[in-house]
């Protein structure tokens, strides 16, 4: 049964450089927290499920893959679909437990993973704020559609949308380390899954909709200004290289709606909206917790909530044979040997532990702070989920939270996030422990794997943003210190680090002028501390053979030039909330391309002015 946990968090990460320590982690929870034992594990032993099972097929000649090309151009032109003709499948509510009542009154709900409730949001004269093109594509649906005058009516659940079975999923969680209970789609309604040409399935979610059953005392709905930036963000980090749950399109109400926005008896009206979220799953680690924290009773739900989850988005765990051979040597003194085709909810569990600890990597590398990493806020399919007070790094501090909740510990600061996940994993480890799908060992095995594949990964990305020939850990240990000691800015240093030359003859005093744009009023003391860095940093470089053009545009391309900035959005949101909608479209074009120069685009990257700071923009509470 999952307990109330309470843990102070102590960080892994020497010198800024995030050196995540497994031994260390791992024996901070064995000490701090009543979980199954976790002890140390030597094996450094690689496996990697994040893409599946998949087989290539031998290259096409030209011609043939030219002919391909233009059929499955015209195929695909020949799909696009009107929104009542969409390909409904429905396997969560067929699958799964129901609640038997379907009003949205407040309540506990027991020994089911959702409730059927229709989107009750008020609407006066809806409008079309944006839409995002790509996930038009993922789901087939014809992009006149969104110039439906009833588009707007549809989006915002007024009217329903054929084919729909909608309902809020229950779920529980973790929230700044404290067992909260039943949480649930507040605010979120599932319309349903649609199954694309490529029979991917996707999730459709209206977030904003109206009260249900896990409301609480709130009211279900959202405001124009958090919506927007869920919008936005979410098709940015898509486009970054991290995965995601999408957004389709954001409406606007026409209701206006309270908020507190500081949690301090100041509220005030504002719009309201309703995004559109995209997922192909929104299963949390939090929608196994619930049910596990019931006891023996619900213990069968965890399981046929795994059976699901493995059948329509693990398959390829389902179809594994002894012959894939994928048993390995624990590491402990009874050289025992953990079997993962002998178990798929081992190798299931493996399976999250990678695709987590990649996504954090991810985020490490471009300088992403969650801000509410929750258990309910993990997904089971290692998507980015839930953005409430995000925000990527501007000046580099390890130490930044945007989430005005979490000031006084500090708990989801960046410098933590490789930390919490491993701790959010270990809760997710022992409801399946609970329900007796997987051993002790098995546990162990899947926290040490997200150990090591966090390292590995986040290794590689730091060594591809400086065009290193080789992973330095000592000189990107020294180059995060220096960035928190000056307070660079994390994005626009890394895009101009690509302009240094690899060559050792240029004299000292001239080694700081391709970055004078991003090393700003520094002394002369500092001068020297970032003199010294370069030299060492050039010398790395010149032991490659590939050319400053070759590294440049290597480094560029993983670098991104533009980012979503807390003040960029809210200069749309300030905009949008008078009725010009502009902005934000112009914005979502921008994070469309996050690598490319765009020229005309160019203000976009700079620095963000004092304003910028000041609560509200650069933080927020939870309730955002």
């Amino acid at each position: 049964m999952v307990m109330p946990l309470s843990l102070s968090l102590t960080s892994t990460f020497a010198h800024f450089h995030f050196s995540f320590s497994l031994k260390t982690s791992l024996f901070l929870r064995r000490a701090r927290v009543n979980l199954p034992l976790y002890p140390r594990r030597s094996t450094r032993t690689r496996i990697s499920f994040a893409c599946g099972a998949s087989s290539m097929e031998e290259s096409p000649s030209s011609l043939d893959s030219l002919t391909h090309r233009l059929s499955t151009h015209t195929l695909q032109s020949h799909s696009k679909k009107k929104l009542h003709l969409l390909d409904w499948d429905h396997s969560f509510v067929k699958e799964l437990p129901s609640d038997p009542r379907i009003d949205s009154f407040p309540r506990e709900v027991l020994h089911a993973c959702y409730t059927k409730v229709s989107p009750s949001a008020e609407v006066d004269d809806p409008q079309l704020v944006a839409w995002s093109e790509p996930v038009a594509d993922l789901l087939d649906l014809d992009h006149k559609e969104f110039e439906r005058p009833d588009f707007p009516h549809i989006f915002s659940g007024a009217t329903p949308l054929v084919g729909a079975l909608p309902y809020a999923q229950c779920y529980g969680g973790h929230q700044f380390g404290m067992w909260a209970g039943q949480l649930g789609d507040g605010r979120a309604i599932t319309l349903g899954e649609i199954l694309n040409s490529k029979s991917e399935r996707w999730e459709l979610q209206l977030k904003g909709a109206g009260k249900t059953p896990y409301s609480r005392f709130a009211d279900g709905l959202a405001v124009l200004r958090s919506s927007i930036r869920e919008f936005l963000c979410s098709e940015a980090m898509h486009h970054l290289g991290i995965p995601t749950t999408r957004a389709l399109c954001l409406v606007t109400t026409g209701k206006l709606v309270t908020r507190d926005m500081f949690y301090d008896g100041n509220p005030k009206e504002e719009p309201g909206a309703i995004v559109c979220r995209v997922a192909q799953s929104f299963l949390r680690f939090g929608s196994y917790q619930i049910h596990a924290s019931r006891g023996e009773e619900d213990l069968g739900i965890v399981r046929d909530l795994a059976d699901y989850a493995i059948r329509h988005h693990f398959p390829h765990i389902e179809n594994m044979s002894k012959s894939e051979g994928l048993s390995f040597s624990t590491g402990d003194e009874d050289h025992s040997v953990v079997d993962l085709t002998s178990n798929k909810y081992a190798a299931w569990v493996v399976e999250v532990a990678e695709r987590t600890a990649s996504l954090i990597a991810k985020w490490q590398g471009v300088g992403f702070t969650h801000g509410v990493l929750n258990t309910d806020n993990m997904s089971i399919l290692g998507l980015t989920i839930d953005y409430g007070p995000f925000g990527f790094l501007d000046a580099f501090d390890p130490s930044f939270t945007p989430n005005t909740t979490d000031l006084p510990g500090r708990r989801y600061c960046f410098a933590n996030q490789p930390d919490i996940g491993l701790w959010n994993l270990a809760q997710f480890t022992t409801t399946l422990s609970a329900a007796q799908l997987i051993n002790e060992k098995e546990a162990n095995y899947a926290m040490e794997r997200y150990g090591t594949k966090f390292m590995d990964d986040y290794q590689a990305i730091m060594t591809k943003k400086l065009g290193l020939p080789k992973y330095n850990k000592q000189l990107i240990s020294k180059l995060l210190s220096n960035m928190a000691v000056d307070k660079v800015d994390y994005t626009n240093f890394f895009r101009t680090l690509s302009n240094i030359k690899a060559d050792t003859s240029i004299p000292d005093d001239e080694l700081l002028i391709p970055l004078k744009s991003v090393l700003l009023d520094i002394g002369d003391e500092r001068k020297e501390a970032w003199t010294s860095w370069l030299k060492a940093y050039i010398h790395e470089l010149s032991t490659s053979d590939i050319s400053d053009d070759q590294r440049k545009a290597s480094m560029n391309s993983v670098n991104p030039k533009f980012i979503l900035r807390n003040y960029l959005c809210q200069t749309a949101i300030d905009a949008a909330e008078i009725g010009d909608f502009s902005e934000v479209r112009r914005l979502l074009k921008l994070v469309e391309h996050p690598f490319d120069e765009q020229p005309g685009m160019e203000k976009y990257a700079r620095l963000p002015p004092a304003w910028a700071y000041r609560p509200g923009v650069c933080m927020l509470s939870c309730s955002s």
